[in-house]
């Protein structure tokens, strides 16, 4: 069976939350202007474009944060408020972790809110929770120190935003070839570092961008193979552990026939297999706790052997997921609670 045109990395998370953020992002771009141009929004796709090359014009303040996230609430409206009173010393990127999983991967997001500071391509520093207002300011100076340090100077700070159109200007090429101004500015900032491609290359080990490049183009074989390289040498590493159970569940649902695999779960309930083929679809298509559910009602069918293939195969579905979605963390409770 051949791998569907539309269904790539995106297909293993919540795509009812991406959804939901796209709809979020489509309502902000009705009101341009709500932030003066120093808070946007930025994604997997546009996180090098929005981030990395602003950053090598004004200190970039990442907001990682989630709708379901009450702290991030709190957080939230202090960083925007910040960032326009700072009129372009430097700027603020929300990023929703359930609409941009790769991006949260590579920054290993354990706990939201969660926020970095980006300069010149690279994170500087960050800090987990919501901050009082106060140590929020008090950790931004110290970022704008930093910024001085390394030669960005206020005066281009301050300018940064009056480009406006730092996505078409890092993309478009000139008529002859050659790289477009935002792209030439990149090679000579001050010593600063250049521009990394992508989020993978944040994780500073290039078997990661290898990883990343091969499911982009969906070559999912070699994904594995560069993650597995990595797990070789770091058995617990979560981001390669995450990526790795989401290019697994992909190659197990390319093989299967979906409405097949759905019939035959609905026929036979008291089958383990046909319970964990249809979680894998389910978790697949975004129906998250449904996957869930499906096995956690198959554990309480099943004994002996079968009923510890599906509990593996449970924790393997919740690697897929951040470690504290809530959604996992409400599965993994019911079954703490059905094993003892």
């Amino acid at each position: 069976m051949t791998q569907p045109r539309n269904f790539s990395m995106a297909g293993a998370v919540d795509l009812g939350a991406r959804q939901a953020a796209a709809k979020r992002s489509q309502q902000a771009s009705e009101h341009p202007g709500a932030g003066g141009g120093f808070v946007f929004d930025a994604t997997d796709a546009t996180f090098n474009t929005d981030v990395v090359a602003r950053s090598q014009a004004a200190p970039v303040i990442v907001d990682l944060w989630a709708e379901w996230c009450e702290p991030c609430k709190q957080l939230g409206p202090v960083l925007e408020r910040l960032a326009n009173e700072a009129a372009g010393d430097w700027l603020l990127a929300k990023v929703d972790v359930d609409a941009s999983p790769q991006l949260s991967a590579a920054l290993q997001v354990q706990s939201i809110p969660m926020v970095v500071a980006v300069i010149g391509g690279q994170i500087v520093d960050g800090f987990l929770g919501a901050l009082p207002e106060a140590q929020v300011r008090q950790w931004i100076d110290q970022i704008l120190q930093v910024a001085d340090q390394l030669g960005m100077p206020a005066r281009v700070r301050a300018e940064a935003p009056a480009t406006g159109g730092a996505r078409q200007a890092d993309t478009e090429q000139a008529a002859d070839g050659e790289p477009g101004p935002a792209a030439a500015a990149g090679t000579d900032r001050g010593g600063l570092p250049a521009a990394p491609a992508g989020p993978a290359e944040l994780l500073g080990d290039a078997r990661f961008e290898a990883a990343q490049q091969a499911m982009d183009s969906g070559d999912l074989d070699a994904a594995a193979t560069a993650l597995g390289e990595v797990l070789a040498d770091s058995p617990d590493h979560p981001v390669a552990r995450a990526w790795l159970a989401q290019v697994d569940l992909i190659r197990r649902v390319n093989s299967y026939d979906r409405a097949k695999v759905q019939r035959v779960a609905k026929e036979k309930p008291e089958d383990p297999e046909a319970q964990m083929q249809a979680a894998d679809v389910d978790l697949a298509t975004g129906q998250i706790d449904a996957s869930f559910d499906r096995l956690l009602g198959a554990f309480q069918r099943t004994a002996g052997d079968d009923r510890n293939r599906v509990r593996v195969h449970l924790l393997e579905l919740f690697d897929v997921l951040p470690p504290r979605d809530p959604r996992v963390a409400r599965a993994r409770a019911r079954l703490s609670s059905m094993l003892f």
